[in-house]
């Protein structure tokens, strides 16, 4: 009851408050006419204006008051419900026995079981279920994220160990009087080795981004120049691709150019990995509806339209059997993605299969910084 005197309290005031300025602004008119009239510049007669603005003033006042009151009380329904809330809390009586049985349900829960829920059956712990169980799903996702995570690299792990402990094994039996065997058992050795070397650095660049480790340093860049190297690199380590360059002027943005560049790069080994010798990729750097954009299109096998929504998930490939005799690991677009989310970016893509695909890179639209500004 004292919590709701003072609300009312308050309301009054507000109310009051309303009054005595709507009463200082009708003194001001009265003011300004009473002015006016002595110098003789109303052209109405003040024995008939007079009473009719006394009249209504006095119905503005009684109006203001009103509207007044019913204002503040809705302004302050927030506040009193808040009140009652409280009241209701502080009479509420404590259980014992449902904090127990609180404790019992929850210490009967297992969290990496599937599809397990706390379930007390009390309506008035409803709120406490919900949320418990909202954390248990998320503490279920995350593990089977990991799980999954764990799986999929111990398996491309075990395949280059294979084929690289089977080489190892020919060599030992017949490397040292075959040439042959010695010179393909070296190479393989050496491709599978590279292989193992490019994922593990992988895995430890996502390792390292999910626990908050891979630092960017921002500095200006100009898209149109980084896709010109890319350019002038691709065009030179595969010479059997038609590559094409289209690119602005000019395309400044806030940026980590060794990590944009990467991001480009995987983009470039997709389009070289699902084309074939004389198609066409092209790169480009431009405004797409005013904001900086770079791209990369190919003319390839293209993507299904059903694994589109998963190209950035950890180890997917859409044609496991070709990204594996190509090199591919799975992991490029998930760290491309990684990047260009801590840029502020977005991914846009469009794929038909048999057509190709285009990988586009938006970032936000954001002025370069001069030496001199970034120096100071």
């Amino acid at each position: 009851m004292k919590e709701e005197k003072k609300v009312k309290s308050i309301a009054k005031r507000i109310n009051a408050y309303w009054m005595r300025r709507t009463v200082l602004l009708l003194a001001l008119v009265d003011v300004v006419l009473y002015v006016m009239e002595a110098n003789q510049w109303l052209t109405v007669r003040t024995e008939y204006f007079l009473p009719i603005l006394f009249g209504s003033e006095a119905m503005l006042l009684v109006l203001q008051y009103r509207v007044g009151k019913d204002r503040a009380r809705r302004l302050l329904e927030p506040l009193e419900r808040i009140t009652q809330t409280a009241q209701e809390l502080s009479q509420a009586r404590f259980d014992p026995e449902k904090l127990h049985h609180l404790e019992d349900a929850i210490a009967g829960v297992s969290p990496l079981a599937p599809d397990m829920q706390l379930k007390t059956g009390d309506k008035e712990l409803r709120g406490i279920e919900q949320a418990i169980n909202d954390l248990i799903g998320r503490m279920q996702e995350s593990y089977r994220e990991q799980t999954r995570f764990v799986s999929d690299a111990s398996h491309e792990l075990r395949t280059p160990i294979a084929v690289i402990q089977g080489y190892a094994d020919m060599l030992q039996r017949w490397g040292k009087d075959d040439e042959t065997v010695l010179t393909e058992g070296i190479e393989a050795i050496q491709t599978e080795s590279a292989h193992m070397k490019k994922l593990i650095e992988q895995l430890l660049f996502l390792a390292r981004g999910d626990n908050g480790r891979n630092q960017l340093t921002l500095e200006a860049v100009d898209l149109s120049d980084m896709m010109r190297e890319v350019y002038e690199e691709y065009r030179m380590i595969h010479p059997e691709r038609d590559w094409r360059l289209q690119v602005d002027a000019s395309i400044p943005v806030q940026g980590d150019i060794a990590m944009l560049k990467q991001t480009a790069r995987v983009l470039a080994d997709n389009a070289v990995r699902y084309t074939e010798e004389g198609d066409v990729i092209s790169l480009r750097a431009r405004l797409k509806d005013g904001v900086p954009c770079f791209e990369v299109q190919d003319n390839g096998i293209g993507i299904k339209q059903e694994d589109l929504g998963r190209i950035f998930d950890r180890f997917f490939r859409s044609d496991p059997a070709r990204a594996r005799s190509t090199g591919g690991t799975g992991l490029g677009l998930s760290i491309a993605k990684w990047i260009v989310e801590r840029h502020g970016g977005y991914f846009d893509v469009f794929s038909r299969e048999g057509i190709g695909t285009r990988i586009g890179v938006v970032l936000p639209q954001q002025e370069a910084k001069s030496e001199e500004a970034q120096s100071a």
